[in-house]
C-alpha cells in the first residue's frame, strides 16, 4: 500500500558526466499520477539524456530513478512494466505494418488479450484504415500516432514523450495533445513531456521545468510563472533564459 503512495516518477540527484562534462547535474523532481510535467531547455541541456537515463537506456553517473515505486537501476523490469516512450526521432520499423508493429511490442511487454487491446488502439487513435500498412508508408502525423498507439499498449502510468509532435501539422499536433490529455485524465498517468513549442507548453503542461547546463534553474505552472518574472508570456521567459545560458561561462 505504501508504494502506491509514491509517486509514478521520482528522480533524485540525478547526474551524468562524460569525462569533462557535466549533461545532467544532481536534478531532484517527481511527477504525480494525472499530472503533465514540460522538460524545458535548449538542445544540449541535458533533457534527452535525463529521459535515457529514466528509461535505464543510460547509466546515471550517480543518483536514483524510480519508477511505480520501483528503483531503475535494482529492478528494470518492474520498473519498466508500466512505463512506455514515444519521440517523434524514433519512428516504428517501417517495413512492418501497423498492426504487425503492435503486435510485436504488445508481445515484448507482455499485453494481455493483446488482439483486443490492437483493435481498441487502432480505434482509439484512428488507425483502422492503415492497420496493414507498413509504417514507413505513412505521413509523419500517422507514424506520430502509430507510435502513440504503440506506447499505450502496456496501459502505462508513466510515459515518457520526447518532442511528440515536432515535425508535424498544426492540426496533427492539436489531436496528439489531446489524446495525451485524455490519457493523464482516464488513467491518472504521470506525464513528462519535452518540447520547444512554448504554446503548446502552455496548452498541456501543468507544471514546467526549465533546464541549462544540466541542472533546472526554474520550475512552476507555465500560465504563471512568466509573470512571476517579469515577462508576458512563456516564450519571452524561455529566450531570456537561453540568453543568460548562452553568455554563461
Amino acid at each position: 500500500m505504501t508504494q502506491n503512495l509514491k509517486p509514478p516518477l521520482d528522480v533524485k540527484n540525478l547526474t551524468k558526466r562524460y569525462a569533462n562534462v557535466l549533461a545532467v547535474d544532481n536534478l531532484t523532481f517527481a511527477v504525480e499520477r494525472g499530472e503533465i510535467v514540460g522538460l524545458l531547455g535548449l538542445n544540449g541541456a541535458g533533457k534527452s539524456t535525463t529521459i535515457n537515463m529514466i528509461l535505464g537506456v543510460l547509466e546515471p553517473t550517480s543518483g536514483t530513478v524510480a519508477l511505480n515505486g520501483f528503483d531503475v537501476a535494482k529492478d528494470r523490469q518492474r520498473a519498466l512494466a508500466k512505463t512506455n516512450f514515444a519521440a517523434v526521432y524514433a519512428p516504428l520499423p517501417g517495413n512492418l505494418t501497423v498492426r504487425q508493429n503492435l503486435r510485436i511490442f504488445g508481445l515484448i511487454y507482455n499485453v494481455p488479450k493483446l488482439e483486443q487491446r490492437i483493435d481498441a488502439l487502432l480505434a482509439q487513435y484512428e488507425l483502422d484504415a492503415f492497420a496493414d500498412t507498413r509504417c514507413g508508408l505513412l505521413s509523419s502525423g500517422e507514424q506520430s500516432r502509430v507510435s502513440l498507439a504503440k506506447a499505450m499498449l502496456n496501459r502505462p502510468t508513466v510515459l515518457l514523450l520526447d518532442e511528440p509532435t515536432a515535425s508535424i501539422d498544426p492540426s496533427t499536433a492539436q489531436g496528439i495533445r489531446g489524446y495525451i490529455r485524455d490519457f493523464t485524465a482516464a488513467e491518472h498517468g504521470a506525464v513528462l513531456w519535452t518540447s520547444h513549442n512554448m504554446y503548446e507548453v502552455e496548452e498541456v503542461c501543468d507544471r514546467i521545468l526549465l533546464m541549462s547546463h544540466g541542472k533546472i534553474l526554474l520550475q512552476g505552472d507555465p500560465k504563471t510563472l512568466p509573470q512571476a518574472h517579469g515577462f508576458t508570456t512563456l516564450e519571452a521567459l524561455f529566450v531570456d533564459v537561453a540568453r543568460e545560458s548562452a553568455d554563461a561561462p
